[in-house]
């Protein structure tokens, strides 16, 4: 679906144009002159622009000029009873993407919108993988999975993804909610256009509103362009917005307005943009206790909420370790060029003895590190970095208690990278955010940060 206006004088033509667009299930608007066009322009962002080139009052090519000065990402096809070189020329040097001769057939001038919008939505496309962070996008045959808790979350996710529901997915921090959310776009209608992840918790606000939304030029000191953002990326595909609890209450207002009214502005922009995205949702946090503390809104909690997925951790299906284990230690080895490694039957019941706080991620960190730094064939005990390894080897039994293990871990994650904040949470899969919010809530300190304060 896009937002499409179409300009023409001929009142039969532009309501056979509406019409034929409507049945194509894009969302249309008829004016016939250059100055409501304009007027439009100025209230909303259309997607195309459909424009005869001889208007009443405004020609055809001063209104394109003035949409490229107001609105430069939409796109303009001029259509001409008076096609010649000359005017074609005029009109593609002025920023019009396409022209069409009168007479045409309805399927002819169908098919060059269809084809605009197709290049429209891979600029988008680009856009987005130019800055992605990380592969996140899988098939639901990509998923390892031997467990049977994962399996029953697995067909629940082949149900949703035929569906076009908004759901909310939540599990603790690296259980793979991104990689369950990439299975569900995958396997849906909208599995042709982009899956578009946002982190809320990796931006501070006026950050992750930009990032969002996308900003007008001038909008702030250093937004010197125009720039698109995520929900416009995602223009009938997917937004995944990871640690949505996160989000500050200022963007649940907004997000909820995409949700119920599939529109919003730019950031320092007062014109409409209409969008056609799923939203799926995850949290490692309690919604309803942040929404009982006035964090969330109470009214976005039930409008994501229609399905919620359950990631379990890892401790609790240690059936997906080992093969977790023997696929991340072939990933390495081919990403660091090293022949493929075993691994010690010892060393892998260390692994399965290991509770991973930090899930799936964990475990990919620690492998990754085990291939880098291994300098035999085979990965060993002392090839293997988790915390109380040690009492492991010993055959001492591991803590119980998962806060004192993950307590453990952030700690050894904090001496093994000098105390930085920044490169332990890397270190451990988590975000600074979060890292720093297990800190304060286990009640470590350094000197070093009581000094710096």
């Amino acid at each position: 679906m896009a937002h499409i206006l179409i300009v023409e004088d001929d009142l039969d033509l532009g309501k056979i144009l509406f019409q034929g667009f409507k049945k194509r299930r894009h969302d249309v608007e008829l004016v016939c002159d250059g100055e409501s066009a304009v007027a439009r322009i100025n209230k909303y962002i259309y997607d195309l622009i459909l424009t005869d080139l001889k208007l009443p009052g405004m020609d055809g090519i001063d209104l394109l000029k003035k949409v490229k000065s107001i609105t430069p990402s939409s796109i303009v096809i001029v259509m001409t009873g008076y096609a010649s070189v000359d005017s074609a020329v005029i009109a593609m040097k002025n920023g019009a993407m396409d022209f069409i001769q009168k007479p045409f057939d309805l399927n002819e001038i169908s098919q060059k919108i269809e084809d605009c919008l197709a290049v429209k939505r891979l600029k988008n496309e680009v856009d987005y993988l130019r800055h992605r962070e990380a592969d996140i996008i899988y098939r639901t045959s990509d998923i390892i999975c031997k467990s049977r808790k994962l399996k029953n979350v697995l067909k629940v996710v082949e149900k949703v993804a035929r569906s076009d529901s908004t759901l909310i997915i939540t599990g603790e921090t690296g259980a793979g909610k991104g990689l369950i959310a990439g299975a569900i776009h995958h396997n849906s209608s909208r599995a042709e256009n982009n899956f578009v992840q946002v982190n809320c918790a990796a931006l501070p606000e006026n950050l992750l509103e930009s990032e969002l939304f996308g900003h007008e030029r001038g909008a702030f000191t250093s937004a010197v362009n125009l720039r698109i953002g995520r929900f416009e990326q995602a223009n009938m595909g997917t937004v995944f917005l990871d640690e949505i609890g996160d989000m500050p209450l200022s963007l649940q207002a907004k997000v909820l307005r995409v949700l119920e009214d599939r529109e919003f502005e730019r950031l320092g922009g007062s014109r409409t943009i209409k969008v056609n995205v799923r939203i799926i949702a995850a949290t490692n946090q309690d919604l309803m206790c942040l929404v009982r503390d006035g964090r969330f809104r109470e009214d976005l909690y039930y409008r994501i909420n229609v399905v919620n997925i359950v990631i379990p951790p890892i401790r609790e299906r240690k059936e997906d370790i080992e093969p977790l284990v023997r696929y991340f230690i072939k990933k390495y080895c081919m990403e660091l060029k090293k022949p493929t490694f075993d691994i010690t039957p010892e060393a892998m019941s260390l692994l399965l003895r290991y509770s991973w706080p930090g899930n799936v991620r964990e475990i990919r960190n620690c492998v990754e590190r085990s291939v880098l730094l291994t300098e035999g064939a085979v990965i060993g005990v002392n090839d293997i970095s988790v915390p109380s390894a040690h009492s492991f080897e010993k055959g001492e039994a591991p803590s119980s208690s998962l806060e004192l293990t993950e307590r453990d871990l952030i700690i050894e994650s904090l001496k093994k990278n000098d105390w930085i904040q920044k490169e332990a949470a890397a270190d451990i899969g988590i975000s600074k955010r979060v890292m720093h919010y297990k800190i304060k809530k286990y009640g470590i300190t350094h000197p070093r940060w009581i000094k710096n304060r």
